[in-house]
C-alpha cells in the first residue's frame, strides 16, 4: 500500500476556534444532527476563520475574485445531538497552488472528536475564468500572516 506523502503543511499558528449550538432543525428524527449539517458547520468555521484573519468572502470578493468549492471531505467520528454546544476549530494549510485548503475538528461536548474535514476552493477571477497563480492579493495576505517569506 502507498502511503500519500502530505504535500501542504497546516498552518497550526493560524487557528479560530468557534463555539455553535445544534439546532432542532438540524437533526434527524431521533435528535442526532443529519450529516450534511456538517458542511454548514465547516462554512461556519471558514466564516469564522477570514473574519479574524481579513481573509473572508467580502474581503476576496472586493478584490474581485469569488472562491468555490471544488472538494470537501467529512469524516464523522461521534454524534452531535439537538442543544449540545458543539466547537469548530478551523485551520488553512499552506499551499503554493492558487487555491485555499481548509481544514476542520469539530468537538462535542466532551471535547471529543465529533468530525473532521477538509474542504478545497480556487479562485475564479470577474469573468469567471480559473487563476491558475495565486492573486496578489492572497500572495500579499500570505505574507502578512506569515505563510510567505
Amino acid at each position: 500500500m502507498i502511503k500519500r506523502k502530505e504535500p501542504y503543511n497546516e498552518a497550526t499558528t493560524l487557528v479560530v476556534s468557534k463555539n455553535i449550538r445544534v439546532r432542532f432543525n438540524e437533526t434527524d428524527p431521533l435528535g442526532i444532527v443529519w450529516h450534511g449539517i456538517y458542511i454548514t458547520y465547516f462554512e461556519d468555521g471558514r466564516e469564522a476563520f477570514g473574519r479574524e484573519h481579513g481573509i473572508s468572502y467580502l474581503d476576496v470578493q472586493s478584490h474581485g475574485f469569488t472562491t468555490p468549492i471544488v472538494k470537501s471531505v467529512c469524516e464523522h467520528k461521534l454524534s452531535l445531538r439537538y442543544g449540545d454546544v458543539a466547537r469548530i476549530e478551523t485551520t488553512i494549510v499552506d499551499s503554493p497552488a492558487a487555491k485555499m485548503i481548509f481544514r476542520y475538528t469539530i468537538y462535542d461536548t466532551k471535547n471529543e472528536v465529533a468530525c473532521t474535514g477538509e474542504t478545497v476552493q480556487v479562485f475564479l477571477d470577474s469573468n469567471n475564468e480559473l487563476m491558475l497563480t495565486n492573486p496578489p492579493f492572497y500572495e500579499e495576505w500570505k505574507r502578512k500572516v506569515g505563510l510567505l517569506k
